[in-house]
């Protein structure tokens, strides 16, 4: 097996991928627009950043098919030969302490009366309904079925797509193990995605959260992995290369909602991510501060995710959006970004890493 340093440079590409889902979501009920940022930054620019939050996810998808694929590469030796089993039981020591603390979190501010940790009074499901959902990898149908039913359980949605991309790896790659099948469905799967999302562009959300909308994205990541193994991408590490790369990913992410430029947008955010993580290979240490904080929220990113709106969800009820205004947004802003990161930090800390490492532990004995 081979050890991997932790990546700073994956670490970062989380960590701006987590700021953008966190501003954007905290744009919505807080609108930034009269406010001292805005007057600062420009309302256009600060409007653009924090309208494409989705493309964040994007980003996220593409470095969980690449880290998966790696990791079963160093693991195994090769895709043929990973063990269902030992990848279930390694993807479940992960994710489900984290997650089964969030659903008993929100479910029990919903049951303590907190309104909006429960359902929407419209909604034609149950919030035990989502929850089996959320353990059972479709909660992105229920939005698209339904909308956005639960507030802080809404972001399950990338999850469930996740948790499929995991259930069906370790069995797809035993199912077809030769390398051409395996490139050959990849390819497949990329070029599905954007014609799945132009179809799906009238229904609601079916181009966001259907998972062919976002599996691209994920085989993007898996043959980036594959490809990082053969050694030949030094030209990508280079930082005018990246550079270029970076500044066309942001100029793609600023110049167009993401309603608008989803159908080949997400391809070029997800091919983007690729190049960078390619050109990433060996690990790199990230020395300016304001790059190991944002290493560190990368290092967090599925705490901060899971757990973010929950915080915003307690902001608003103790400062509604309509009572405050302008610069008290921005104020809010800067205490939601440090709590939701505090808040991922303890739960990581106390939590989802010792209940990790003992899932571990028992799986190899």
């Amino acid at each position: 097996m081979i050890a991997h340093a932790r990546d700073a440079r994956i670490d970062m590409l989380r960590g701006v991928s987590i700021l953008l889902v966190l501003l954007h979501h905290f744009n919505i009920p807080y609108s930034l627009k009269d406010t001292g940022l805005a007057a600062l930054l420009g309302w256009p620019f600060l409007h653009a950043l924090a309208r494409n939050g989705n493309y964040g996810v994007t980003m996220f998808f593409v470095v969980s098919g690449f880290l998966i694929t790696r990791n079963a590469l160093d693991r195994w030796g090769g895709l043929d030969r990973i063990r269902p089993g030992a990848f279930y039981a390694l993807r479940a020591a992960r994710i489900l302490p984290c997650l089964l603390l969030a659903l008993l979190t929100v479910d029990a501010l919903a049951l303590a009366g907190v309104p909006i940790f429960g359902n929407r009074a419209d909604a034609a499901v149950s919030l035990w309904t989502v929850n089996a959902a959320a353990l059972t990898a479709w909660v992105n149908v229920l939005i698209v079925q339904h909308g956005w039913i639960n507030y802080p359980l809404g972001v399950l949605w990338s999850l469930s797509v996740e948790m499929a991309f995991y259930l069906l790896f370790p069995l797809v790659c035993l199912a077809l193990r030769r390398g051409w099948t395996l490139a050959a469905l990849a390819a497949g799967l990329i070029v599905a995605g954007p014609l799945y999302r132009l179809a799906s562009q009238g229904e609601a959300g079916a181009y966001l959260y259907g998972y062919a909308a976002c599996f691209d994205a994920i085989a993007m990541g898996c043959c980036a992995a594959v490809l990082a193994r053969r050694g030949r991408f030094a030209v990508l590490g280079r930082p005018a290369v990246r550079a270029i790369i970076g500044a066309a990913m942001a100029g793609l992410y600023l110049a167009w909602p993401i309603g608008q430029s989803n159908v080949l947008g997400t391809t070029a955010m997800a091919f983007g991510t690729a190049l960078l993580l390619l050109g990433g290979a060996t690990a790199s240490r990230a020395h300016a501060r304001p790059l190991r904080a944002l290493a560190a929220c990368g290092r967090l990113s599925y705490e901060i995710y899971l757990f973010h709106l929950v915080v915003l969800g307690l902001i608003r009820g103790w400062a509604p959006p309509a009572l405050a205004s302008g610069d008290a947004r921005v104020a809010l802003l800067a205490v939601y970004l440090a709590a939701s990161c505090a808040a991922g930090w303890l739960v990581a800390r106390w939590w989802s890493e010792p209940a990790n490492a003992a899932l571990r532990l028992h799986t190899r004995a």
